[in-house]
């Protein structure tokens, strides 16, 4: 039973871990903010997050179009 418990542990650090490493790669080290994986996993996040996240992109890529989840609440097309 402990072995068990110990496993199951391992594999969900194992994928929060690939989930997570996915996301930061996407908005601190993408060449494409409009990366459907990357997009999905942003809009995702908790909040603060995904604000980091959208902040992120902006740095990167202010002068194109933001992704879902980082547009502003508006409707302008612009970022949050």
């Amino acid at each position: 039973m402990k072995r068990l418990l110990t496993v199951l542990i391992v594999a969900a650090i194992s994928v929060f871990g690939v989930i997570g490493g996915r996301w930061l790669i996407y908005v601190t080290n993408t060449s494409d903010p409009l990366d459907e994986v990357g997009i999905e996993l942003n809009s995702r996040m908790p909040d603060p997050l995904r604000k980091w996240g959208c902040a992120q992109l902006k740095a990167n890529f202010e002068a194109r179009l933001p992704p879902y989840g980082c547009a502003a609440a508006d409707g302008s097309g612009g970022w949050e």
